[in-house]
């Protein structure tokens, strides 16, 4: 719910809002993930709700930030491309009859880590006006590498379960 907020914060120039707007949305994330396993209160709903939302988070963040010309635009494309694919890869099994169930790969998650690091230090170094510098270089080839990674992944998983015989699959 905090996305349109974030994103107008940071096409604004408001670094501080968008950054405590970050942090808000991060945190109430992390609770809420908390409370559901702690009280055994997941469901299905929140299940798919949940990494839809963390998405909506990462991509408006990466797209407002690239257009403020704060992070490079290739990273922006590289970062929304590998959800757009992952989105493609998913819709083409499910037109053909062979739909794959969704499920977070270890890389994925870390590359998900790297995001949110990323993000934080770029919207943190703005909000407070220091310089990242080599720091934020570094965390932004890790975050393109794992991103690369993370495609190769999962498309070797979309070929694997394509190329499963339809007796097997299930």
């Amino acid at each position: 719910m905090l996305v349109p907020a974030l994103v107008w914060a940071i096409a604004a120039g408001e670094a501080a809002v968008a950054f405590a707007l970050f942090v808000v949305a991060g945190l109430s994330d992390a609770v809420d993930g908390f409370l559901a396993k702690r009280f055994g209160m997941s469901t299905k709903f929140g299940a798919f709700l949940d990494p839809l939302a963390d998405k909506a988070l990462i991509i408006s963040v990466f797209v407002g930030l690239g257009i403020a010309g704060a992070i490079p635009l290739w990273l922006v494309v590289l970062v929304v491309s590998r959800d757009i694919l992952i989105i493609g890869a998913v819709t083409l099994a499910l037109l053909v009859g062979k739909p794959v169930k969704i499920r977070p790969l270890n890389v994925s998650k870390l590359n998900t880590v790297a995001q949110i690091v990323f993000a934080s230090l770029v919207l943190g170094s703005l909000a407070f006006d220091f310089n990242a510098g080599p720091l934020q270089t570094v965390l932004m080839f890790v975050v393109a590498t794992l991103t690369l990674v993370s495609v190769g992944f999962y498309t070797r998983e979309w070929i694997r379960h394509m190329n499963t015989p339809e007796h097997e699959f299930g």
